[in-house]
Protein backbone atom coordinates (compact mmCIF):
# COMPACT_ATOMS: atom_id res chain seq x y z
CA UNK A 1 0.00 0.00 0.00
CA UNK A 2 1.37 3.59 -0.72
CA UNK A 3 1.40 5.89 2.17
CA UNK A 4 1.44 9.80 2.35
CA UNK A 5 2.55 12.14 4.46
CA UNK A 6 1.02 15.37 4.55
CA UNK A 7 3.77 17.82 5.93
CA UNK A 8 3.64 21.29 7.47
CA UNK A 9 6.42 23.55 6.45
CA UNK A 10 5.88 26.15 8.33
CA UNK A 11 5.25 30.36 7.25
CA UNK A 12 8.20 31.00 4.60
CA UNK A 13 11.40 30.23 7.16
CA UNK A 14 13.04 27.28 6.59
CA UNK A 15 13.78 27.34 10.56
CA UNK A 16 10.24 26.81 11.21
CA UNK A 17 9.81 23.49 10.24
CA UNK A 18 9.90 21.68 13.30
CA UNK A 19 12.08 17.70 13.76
CA UNK A 20 8.64 16.03 13.47
CA UNK A 21 8.52 17.57 9.74
CA UNK A 22 12.39 16.31 9.37
CA UNK A 23 11.86 13.31 10.05
CA UNK A 24 8.96 12.65 8.22
CA UNK A 25 10.59 14.46 5.23
CA UNK A 26 13.27 11.65 4.89
CA UNK A 27 10.67 8.71 5.12
CA UNK A 28 9.59 9.96 2.42
CA UNK A 29 10.70 8.01 -0.66
CA UNK A 30 9.41 10.88 -3.37
CA UNK A 31 8.30 14.85 -2.37
CA UNK A 32 6.35 16.39 -4.16
CA UNK A 33 6.60 20.38 -4.28
CA UNK A 34 3.49 22.70 -6.50
CA UNK A 35 4.18 25.32 -8.40
CA UNK A 36 1.93 28.44 -9.08
CA UNK A 37 3.26 30.03 -11.99
CA UNK A 38 6.09 32.27 -12.77
CA UNK A 39 5.20 34.99 -10.22
CA UNK A 40 4.95 32.39 -6.86
CA UNK A 41 8.48 31.25 -7.54
CA UNK A 42 9.11 31.93 -4.26
CA UNK A 43 6.67 29.62 -2.67
CA UNK A 44 8.28 26.81 -4.59
CA UNK A 45 11.88 27.98 -3.80
CA UNK A 46 11.66 27.82 -0.15
CA UNK A 47 10.10 23.94 -0.87
CA UNK A 48 13.40 23.40 -2.66
CA UNK A 49 15.20 24.84 0.24
CA UNK A 50 14.10 23.23 3.32
CA UNK A 51 14.72 19.47 1.01
CA UNK A 52 18.27 20.74 0.58
CA UNK A 53 18.69 21.24 4.15
CA UNK A 54 16.65 18.99 5.93
CA UNK A 55 16.91 15.68 3.83
CA UNK A 56 19.75 13.15 4.27
CA UNK A 57 18.82 9.93 2.66
CA UNK A 58 20.12 10.00 -0.87
CA UNK A 59 17.88 7.93 -2.61
CA UNK A 60 14.36 10.24 -2.39
CA UNK A 61 13.55 12.12 -5.02
CA UNK A 62 11.62 15.39 -5.86
CA UNK A 63 8.62 15.96 -8.22
CA UNK A 64 7.15 19.02 -9.16
CA UNK A 65 3.79 19.74 -10.56
CA UNK A 66 1.83 22.74 -11.38
CA UNK A 67 -1.39 22.74 -9.51
CA UNK A 68 -4.35 23.83 -11.63
CA UNK A 69 -5.68 27.66 -11.68
CA UNK A 70 -9.21 28.33 -9.70
CA UNK A 71 -11.84 29.56 -12.09
CA UNK A 72 -14.72 31.70 -10.98
CA UNK A 73 -16.45 33.12 -13.45
CA UNK A 74 -19.80 32.51 -13.47
CA UNK A 75 -19.56 30.13 -10.49
CA UNK A 76 -20.07 30.93 -6.85
CA UNK A 77 -17.52 30.84 -4.73
CA UNK A 78 -18.53 27.39 -3.08
CA UNK A 79 -19.06 26.21 -6.64
CA UNK A 80 -15.18 27.64 -7.84
CA UNK A 81 -13.37 26.12 -4.76
CA UNK A 82 -15.44 22.54 -5.64
CA UNK A 83 -14.11 22.83 -9.12
CA UNK A 84 -10.82 23.78 -7.79
CA UNK A 85 -10.50 20.88 -5.64
CA UNK A 86 -11.76 18.30 -8.18
CA UNK A 87 -8.68 19.45 -10.32
CA UNK A 88 -6.28 19.20 -7.87
CA UNK A 89 -7.46 15.60 -7.05
CA UNK A 90 -7.06 14.56 -10.52
CA UNK A 91 -3.82 15.81 -10.34
CA UNK A 92 -2.87 14.36 -7.05
CA UNK A 93 -4.51 11.09 -8.16
CA UNK A 94 -1.71 11.24 -11.12
CA UNK A 95 0.91 11.70 -9.07
CA UNK A 96 0.30 8.77 -7.00
CA UNK A 97 -0.37 6.48 -9.89
CA UNK A 98 2.22 7.65 -12.14
CA UNK A 99 4.94 8.83 -9.33
CA UNK A 100 4.97 6.64 -6.54
CA UNK A 101 4.95 2.70 -6.68
CA UNK A 102 3.13 0.38 -4.28
CA UNK A 103 4.54 0.56 -0.75
CA UNK A 104 6.28 3.94 -1.21
CA UNK A 105 5.92 7.13 1.05
CA UNK A 106 5.09 10.17 -0.58
CA UNK A 107 5.24 13.84 0.63
CA UNK A 108 3.56 16.78 0.27
CA UNK A 109 5.06 19.78 1.27
CA UNK A 110 2.12 22.15 2.70
CA UNK A 111 3.01 26.15 3.29
CA UNK A 112 1.75 27.01 7.15
CA UNK A 113 -0.13 24.22 8.79
CA UNK A 114 -2.44 21.64 6.78
CA UNK A 115 -5.01 22.03 9.56
CA UNK A 116 -5.42 25.54 9.16
CA UNK A 117 -7.24 27.33 5.82
CA UNK A 118 -5.46 24.96 3.85
CA UNK A 119 -7.00 22.22 1.63
CA UNK A 120 -4.84 19.27 0.89
CA UNK A 121 -6.21 16.82 3.46
CA UNK A 122 -9.65 17.52 2.15
CA UNK A 123 -8.08 16.92 -1.68
CA UNK A 124 -6.60 13.46 -0.70
CA UNK A 125 -9.47 12.50 1.50
CA UNK A 126 -11.53 13.11 -1.99
CA UNK A 127 -8.89 10.96 -3.89
CA UNK A 128 -9.04 8.33 -1.27
CA UNK A 129 -12.89 8.26 -1.62
CA UNK A 130 -12.90 7.84 -5.41
CA UNK A 131 -11.20 4.33 -4.22
CA UNK A 132 -9.01 4.09 -7.82
CA UNK A 133 -5.78 4.09 -5.90
CA UNK A 134 -5.35 2.44 -2.32
CA UNK A 135 -3.24 4.50 0.55
CA UNK A 136 -3.41 5.59 3.44
CA UNK A 137 -1.69 9.09 5.22
CA UNK A 138 -0.58 11.05 8.31
CA UNK A 139 -0.36 14.59 8.94
CA UNK A 140 2.37 16.26 10.72
CA UNK A 141 1.44 19.88 11.82
CA UNK A 142 3.75 23.13 11.32
CA UNK A 143 4.08 26.94 12.06
CA UNK A 144 1.38 28.58 11.01
CA UNK A 145 1.19 32.08 9.98
CA UNK A 146 -1.49 32.97 12.66
CA UNK A 147 1.85 31.88 15.36
CA UNK A 148 4.29 33.92 12.84
CA UNK A 149 2.16 36.82 12.63
CA UNK A 150 2.21 37.26 16.56
CA UNK A 151 5.47 36.63 16.90
CA UNK A 152 6.64 39.41 14.63
CA UNK A 153 4.84 41.96 16.41
CA UNK A 154 5.44 40.52 19.38
CA UNK A 155 1.92 39.99 20.94
CA UNK A 156 -0.13 37.16 22.39
CA UNK A 157 -3.02 35.59 20.31
CA UNK A 158 -5.54 36.45 23.04
CA UNK A 159 -6.78 38.86 25.75
CA UNK A 160 -6.42 37.24 29.03
CA UNK A 161 -9.57 34.56 29.68
CA UNK A 162 -11.50 35.83 26.14
CA UNK A 163 -11.84 33.92 23.08
CA UNK A 164 -10.25 34.46 19.41
CA UNK A 165 -12.06 34.01 16.20
CA UNK A 166 -10.48 33.08 12.62
CA UNK A 167 -12.01 34.06 10.05
CA UNK A 168 -12.51 35.07 6.20
CA UNK A 169 -12.18 38.84 4.90
CA UNK A 170 -15.91 37.94 3.42
CA UNK A 171 -16.94 36.87 6.82
CA UNK A 172 -15.52 39.50 9.03
CA UNK A 173 -17.80 41.72 9.48
CA UNK A 174 -20.34 39.25 10.75
CA UNK A 175 -18.33 39.05 14.03
CA UNK A 176 -15.91 42.40 14.69
CA UNK A 177 -16.06 44.01 16.79
CA UNK A 178 -19.53 43.19 18.37
CA UNK A 179 -19.21 39.64 18.82
CA UNK A 180 -15.43 38.95 19.01
CA UNK A 181 -12.94 41.45 20.42
CA UNK A 182 -9.87 39.34 18.89
CA UNK A 183 -10.28 38.15 15.12
CA UNK A 184 -7.77 37.29 13.19
CA UNK A 185 -8.29 37.14 9.43
CA UNK A 186 -7.04 34.98 6.41
CA UNK A 187 -8.01 34.68 2.73
CA UNK A 188 -8.77 38.63 2.47
CA UNK A 189 -8.52 39.39 -1.25
CA UNK A 190 -10.83 42.66 -0.30
CA UNK A 191 -9.02 44.05 2.07
CA UNK A 192 -12.68 44.44 4.66
CA UNK A 193 -10.95 45.73 7.39
CA UNK A 194 -11.56 49.16 5.60
CA UNK A 195 -15.37 48.94 6.02
CA UNK A 196 -14.22 48.69 10.31
CA UNK A 197 -15.29 52.16 11.77
CA UNK A 198 -14.61 51.52 15.19
CA UNK A 199 -12.40 54.08 16.52
CA UNK A 200 -10.72 51.66 19.41
CA UNK A 201 -9.38 48.79 16.83
CA UNK A 202 -6.16 47.93 16.22
CA UNK A 203 -4.59 46.33 13.48
CA UNK A 204 -1.66 43.95 13.38
CA UNK A 205 -0.94 43.18 9.64
CA UNK A 206 1.93 41.00 8.16
CA UNK A 207 2.69 40.13 4.84
CA UNK A 208 5.34 37.37 3.39
CA UNK A 209 5.64 36.40 7.14
CA UNK A 210 8.84 34.29 8.15
CA UNK A 211 10.85 35.52 4.15
CA UNK A 212 13.39 37.95 3.21
CA UNK A 213 10.64 40.32 2.26
CA UNK A 214 8.37 40.50 5.42
CA UNK A 215 6.62 43.40 6.06
CA UNK A 216 4.61 44.06 9.40
CA UNK A 217 2.92 47.20 10.30
CA UNK A 218 0.37 48.20 13.80
CA UNK A 219 -1.60 50.43 14.92
CA UNK A 220 -5.03 51.65 15.75
CA UNK A 221 -6.93 50.68 12.52
CA UNK A 222 -8.30 54.69 11.82
CA UNK A 223 -4.67 55.69 12.39
CA UNK A 224 -2.64 53.22 9.98
CA UNK A 225 -5.85 51.63 7.51
CA UNK A 226 -4.40 53.72 4.77
CA UNK A 227 -0.48 52.76 5.61
CA UNK A 228 -1.60 48.87 5.54
CA UNK A 229 -3.39 49.53 1.98
CA UNK A 230 -0.63 51.03 0.38
CA UNK A 231 1.96 49.22 1.57
CA UNK A 232 0.07 46.22 0.47
CA UNK A 233 -0.50 47.53 -3.15
CA UNK A 234 3.18 48.36 -3.44
CA UNK A 235 4.56 44.53 -2.22
CA UNK A 236 1.95 43.18 -4.45
CA UNK A 237 3.05 45.62 -7.48
CA UNK A 238 6.55 44.33 -6.67
CA UNK A 239 5.76 40.57 -5.86
CA UNK A 240 3.58 39.72 -8.23
CA UNK A 241 1.14 38.40 -5.22
CA UNK A 242 0.79 38.37 -1.88
CA UNK A 243 0.24 36.72 0.71
CA UNK A 244 -1.14 38.28 4.17
CA UNK A 245 -2.63 37.86 7.14
CA UNK A 246 -4.12 40.25 10.12
CA UNK A 247 -4.93 40.37 13.52
CA UNK A 248 -7.63 42.87 14.46
CA UNK A 249 -8.37 43.53 18.27
CA UNK A 250 -10.53 45.97 20.69
CA UNK A 251 -10.66 45.80 24.08
CA UNK A 252 -7.38 45.00 26.65
CA UNK A 253 -6.50 42.67 29.18
CA UNK A 254 -9.09 42.01 32.30
CA UNK A 255 -11.24 44.52 30.68
CA UNK A 256 -15.05 42.99 32.11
Amino acid sequence: MRHILIIGIGAGNPEHITIQAINALNRADVLFIPTKGATKTELAEVRREICARYLTRSNSRTVEFAVPVRSTEGRSYIESVDDWHASIAATYEALLKDELADGQTGAFLVWGDPMLYDSTIRIVERVKAQGRITFDFDVIPGITSLQALCASHRIPLNLVGKPVEITTGRRLAESFPHKSETAVVMLDGEQAFRKIEDPDAEIYWGAYLGTPDEIVISGRLAEVKDEVLKAREAARERMGWIMDIYLLRKGADFDE
